[in-house]
């Protein structure tokens, strides 16, 4: 079905980034427009997903070109569900960072980066042409570059230095990916490259392209080996930045790996072993690296990935149940991570720094923000009935069903480790007594903040735990939603009828 409303999210952000530009000399004004503006693209992603979920899956074609000569637009409920969370992730930053972001980098065009950066992750879930894919990801990096080393400290531009530079050979994989299935297929529709590359005979050929592929979005997902940019980076921006890099910057390489293995290239063989080492080296590095952190927020940066491998060891197995367990992952981690790192924004201010030595006594001095806090962290663990339970028992199932023993070693492991550490941080942040701080604390930084600021930290803390706490107690309903995504990923044929509008034309 066609549909004018896929591109309105799009649109949207790039008017208020437009809209802020004019404004670059007035940090008030801009911080106004951007809480507006987010709150409204909520709506606008919201009424998107209400028509995909009702009506099946969207398509429009830029200029009215017919398929495959032109752009297309694809929404299905796996894109809408992730257009949706980044609007409400945005909303939450953006209402954040109306304190954690101060003036001076405000004037160096902050909010206008943040929406074209929201423009690139919505353009990316949208788009059903696979060039498109690698455009919409030059406008994520460009954006998210600059909103690395607004405020020019030195952390901050050798962080950005080591992404920029890994993320920018990713692309070029990427792009000789798209240059190497073109010449092979004439095609970058792709829902028309699905029908097509089924019929080349020469497999080996194939194989090597999907597999080019999985190293340009794994670079950019961070998973083994090339995951060190990721943990030397996130901590450095601004928590708001960090939140939203956290929280979507890495999904957008898993959405567009799933995606390309579930739509062009069925992943089996070698493919699939290949795949299956990866993920569980990215398990056990990414938590022995957040094992051996001192700083909660570089801790946080590790679980970035060592979380990916979940959904890449999941994505491998390639069944139903367990994409049902990937697609679950992934909308428990995009809140619970994003939530994490605006937490890390708020200790600082707490604490004056994110070293866990130096930091103790916040169940004493503040409990009912230890509380709150205590929600995601949880969740992080999978501790029963939080969202991070549920989609375990999806990818334990499937690893056990498919014989991934080693797999589900991996996965076991994980949630151990996390949960180890998850501990060290309540023991280290929450229990432990600050003794001679704990006025100190008390005093000079959390007291000294104005009602505005501490409504503008803990509000979207508060809106990100709460939907955390719907994915857990409402599972059934995250369930029911991620068993239609995986269904549609694991029968393609309705994204390329959708798309050619074949249905349509089958009952006229």
């Amino acid at each position: 079905m066609h549909s004018q409303l896929i591109i309105l999210p799009i649109l949207f952000q790039a008017l208020i980034a437009v809209i802020l530009l004019f404004l670059w000399s007035k940090p008030r004004t801009q911080r106004v427009v951007s809480v507006l503006g987010s709150g409204v693209s909520v709506i606008i992603s919201a009424l998107l997903f209400s028509q995909v979920w009702n009506n099946g899956i969207q398509t429009m074609q830029i200029g009215n070109w017919e398929p495959p000569f032109g752009i297309s637009l694809v929404a299905d409920t796996f894109a809408v569900v992730l257009v949706l969370l980044t609007s409400v992730v945005g909303f939450a930053v953006s209402i954040y960072s109306s304190t954690n972001v101060v003036s001076s980098r405000v004037k160096f065009g902050y909010y206008a980066m943040f929406h074209f950066l929201i423009m690139g992750l919505t353009g990316a879930f949208l788009t059903g042409d696979i060039f498109n894919l690698y455009v919409w990801f030059e406008v994520i990096i460009i954006s998210s570059f600059v909103l690395l080393t607004i405020g020019g400290r030195k952390a901050q531009l050798e962080g950005a230095v080591k992404y920029f530079t890994l993320n920018m050979l990713a692309s070029i994989v990427f792009l000789t990916a798209i240059a190497m299935l073109y010449g092979v297929t004439g095609s970058l529709n792709m829902a028309e490259l699905s029908q097509i590359i089924p019929t080349i005979e020469n497999k080996g050929l194939v194989s090597t392209i999907s597999l080019i592929f999985f190293v340009g979005f794994g670079v950019k997902s961070g998973v083994f080996p090339l995951y060190f940019w990721l943990p030397a980076s996130y901590h450095t921006p601004p928590a708001a930045v960090s939140a939203l890099f956290g929280g979507l910057l890495t999904k957008v390489g898993v959405y567009a790996m799933i995606r390309v293995f579930t739509l062009l290239f069925p992943i089996s063989g070698v493919n699939q072993t290949v795949f299956i080492v990866i993920a569980a080296f990215t398990i056990i590095f990414g938590g022995i690296g957040a094992l051996v952190q001192k700083d909660m927020v570089r801790t946080f940066s590790y679980l970035i990935i060592c979380h990916i491998g979940f959904m890449i060891g999941g994505l491998s197995m390639f069944t139903e149940m367990a994409l049902v367990g990937v697609v679950f992952y992934m909308f428990h981690d995009i809140i619970v991570k994003a939530n994490l790192f605006l937490i890390g924004g708020f200790t600082f201010r707490i604490f004056g720094n994110n070293k866990l030595s130096e930091m103790g006594g916040l169940m004493n001095n503040y409990p009912k923000l230890a509380l709150l806090f205590v929600i995601p962290l949880f969740a992080l663990v999978g501790i029963p009935p939080l969202s991070g339970f549920w989609p375990k028992i999806s990818l334990f199932g499937a690893s056990y069903e498919t014989s991934n023993i080693g797999l589900l070693v991996a996965f076991i492991f994980a949630s151990f480790i996390t949960l180890f550490i998850i501990a060290k941080i309540w023991n280290q942040v929450f229990a432990k007594h600050a003794s001679e701080r704990d006025d100190l604390v008390k005093l000079k930084y959390f007291n000294q903040f104005t009602k505005r600021e501490k409504t503008a930290l803990i509000f979207p803390i508060v809106f990100l735990a709460l939907i955390t706490l719907y994915y857990g107690f409402f599972a059934d309903h995250i369930q029911v939603l991620s068993e239609r995504i995986s269904y549609e990923l694991m029968h393609p044929n309705e994204y390329f009828e959708a798309v050619f509008n074949i249905k349509n034309e089958t009952t006229q």
